[in-house]
């Protein structure tokens, strides 16, 4: 009997600026920041600013595709990188 052959299977790499731009909710949805937050923000309106602070979801399939195949292990690890490590931060 012939032994069989171990198939190598590759890990994808993560396109890291796609995985700093972009989360995964609980539910499953992408959501991303908005831009124009650094600089220029004395001349917005308190509401507009308030604004930059939330995660807008991203409402286009196809964005939210090509978002979860440039980062395939964002909704394996969501927002907290210690929970796959068990360290915390103290």
């Amino acid at each position: 009997m012939a032994k069989k052959k171990k198939v190598k299977k590759y890990k994808l790499k993560t396109h890291k600026a796609t995985a700093k731009r972009f989360r995964v909710t609980g539910s499953g949805k992408v959501v991303r920041t908005k831009g124009g937050k650094s600089h220029l923000r004395r001349r917005k309106s308190k509401r507009t600013k308030r604004e930059f602070a939330r995660m807008q979801p991203v409402e286009s399939k196809k964005i939210s595709q090509t978002v979860r195949r440039l980062a395939p292990y964002m909704d394996k690890y969501k927002a907290n990188p210690n929970a796959r490590t068990g360290k915390t931060n103290k």
